[in-house]
């Protein structure tokens, strides 16, 4: 019997054993294709550079060559200088408070000398902001879209002064201390900027400014009949003689009516 057995133990063994190695085989196989596919789930994050931690295990799309904001920019503007497009947009932003601030003018000012200097500015100052965006577009120069906040802040807070104290503070801020920084500005780009035609311009928009500062003088020393009001009072009259012109046409000056071409013929009153 003991015999028997162990013939029988020994059958039962071997026939276990083609067993035993197919299952392990079949957990080797199982284990291989889990670690396969733990290996192909991380591989596409690595593709594009390793994400991390501190990014959320994402990782930023790859740099493509010639992409970046600075590089673009620089295509987009490469007809002129940084310096002269850096000037194109300063001129821009100042041309554009200019006139904002002078409309405000046309109808807050008590004095018609200085309406008549707030109508000359808008139209000048919109003439030369013409030709600059003109320029612009064809130099591939992107301009503001309004003036630098501070600026805007000036028009805001000239348009909150009294009445009894507008006339002074616009002839003094716009007329006088803004002409003065746009001429040293002008003045500098007329000797630093590399193309020609905004050379062009900037040589003859400095004479416009240069005016515009002589008749803030002016009135601010309380002189009366400006240019600006010479150029447009009466001018919806013809014949009609006012104020400064009255004395003109008393002793055989000029006659209301000019044939300038300024667009301070807007109004004088």
């Amino acid at each position: 019997m003991r015999r028997g057995e162990r013939r029988l133990s020994c059958r039962s063994s071997s026939m276990q054993r083609p067993q035993l190695s197919a299952i392990a085989m079949a957990m080797l196989l199982s284990a291989g294709g889990a670690l396969a596919q733990a290996s192909g789930a991380t591989q596409p994050a690595g593709a594009g550079g390793t994400g991390t931690s501190a990014t959320g295990g994402r990782s930023a799309p790859a740099a493509q060559p010639g992409e970046g904001t600075r590089q673009t920019e620089s295509r987009k503007d490469d007809k002129v200088s940084a310096d002269d497009r850096k000037f194109i947009q300063r001129a821009a932003g100042s041309g554009m408070y200019e006139v904002q601030v002078a409309q405000l003018a046309t109808t807050r000012a008590k004095d018609p000398d200085v309406k008549a200097f707030a109508d000359m500015l808008v139209d000048q100052h919109t003439k030369a902001n013409d030709e600059l965006t003109m320029l612009a577009n064809a130099k591939g120069v992107e301009l503001p879209a309004a003036p630098p906040h501070a600026m805007r802040r000036d028009v805001e807070q000239m348009g909150k002064k009294k009445a009894d104290e507008f006339d002074k503070d616009f002839i003094r801020t716009v007329g006088i201390q803004d002409h003065e920084k746009d001429i040293k500005d002008f003045e500098k780009a007329s000797k630093d900027v590399k193309d020609p035609e905004l050379k062009a311009w900037v040589t003859r928009t400095l004479p416009t400014l240069k005016e515009h500062l002589a008749q803030a003088r002016k009135l601010q020393d309380g002189g009366k009949g400006t240019d600006a009001q010479k150029m447009g009072a009466g001018a919806s009259k013809p014949g009609a003689a006012t104020g400064a012109n009255k004395d003109a046409a008393d002793h055989g000056g000029a006659s209301t009516q000019t044939g300038g071409g300024s667009g301070a013929n807007k109004t004088g009153s």
